[in-house]
């Protein structure tokens, strides 16, 4: 219709950081900070100042110049945009450790993510109740989707079971799918997947501190009297 706008796709970069500019905000709120600036927010999170307006102006955020932008309705901003101004159910997929674990952790339901239920197919693990919920057999999986309305399933499985978890997540309904489980899984086209693999970022974060290793060998070694780096052809 004339006189409307078509809202821009935000860029996944974007989208992957816009939960860290909501927690920052939000510690600045809870610290009673009325106003931030770019600048300080992009201190805060690590980047550059001109990359937070980009990002913000995805929600058409600009600030006030001189102002800067108002945290309360910014923080609003980002919760409407990431779908936080209600909470979504969410249903796990294995009761083992990492399943408990998960069940049990307080930060999901208070972000928003109340966990709706848990299935399992362990005699040992079904009718234990964790963290408030009752583990119920996998069986009884759509079920629990269908009456609590659920979108969001987590795999908490071992990984050669990680698949058959996420064919039966999306078999009861499910659109989105978080894997904690140590392997790739694959799902129809038009489901969300998101991994989460701790392997992979110890991985990275190896990475960066062998670098620092060989930075601290090549300072070290230019110190020493006589020894000379030797090129690539040497």
């Amino acid at each position: 219709m004339a006189g409307q706008r078509t809202r821009r796709r935000i860029p996944e970069a974007t989208v992957a950081r816009l939960p860290v500019y909501l927690q920052l905000l939000s510690d600045q709120f809870d610290a009673e900070v009325t106003n931030i600036s770019s600048e300080q927010l992009a201190a805060l999170g690590g980047v550059n100042a001109a990359k937070v307006r980009k990002d913000l102006s995805y929600l058409g955020s600009y600030g006030t110049r001189g102002v800067g932008y108002d945290v309360e309705f910014l923080i609003f901003q980002i919760k409407r945009e990431l779908g936080l101004t209600h909470d979504w159910h969410v249903v796990i997929v294995g009761a083992g450790n990492l399943g408990q674990a998960l069940s049990g952790y307080g930060g999901f339901g208070e972000r928003g993510f109340p966990v709706g239920g848990i299935v399992d197919v362990s005699p040992d693990k079904i009718g234990r109740a964790i963290g408030g919920v009752r583990v119920r057999h996998v069986d009884e999986l759509a079920q629990i989707v269908q009456s609590r309305d659920i979108s969001i399933g987590v795999i908490a499985t071992p990984g050669p079971s990680a698949q058959e978890a996420a064919d039966s997540l999306v078999a009861a309904g499910i659109t989105s799918i978080l894997n904690f489980a140590p392997a790739i899984i694959t799902a129809p086209h038009g489901i969300s997947v998101r991994k989460v693999d701790l392997a992979v970022e110890l991985q990275i974060l190896s990475y960066h501190e062998q670098r620092r290793v060989n930075a601290r060998t090549a300072t070290t070694l230019k110190a020493v009297p006589g020894q000379r780096g030797r090129g690539a052809s040497a």
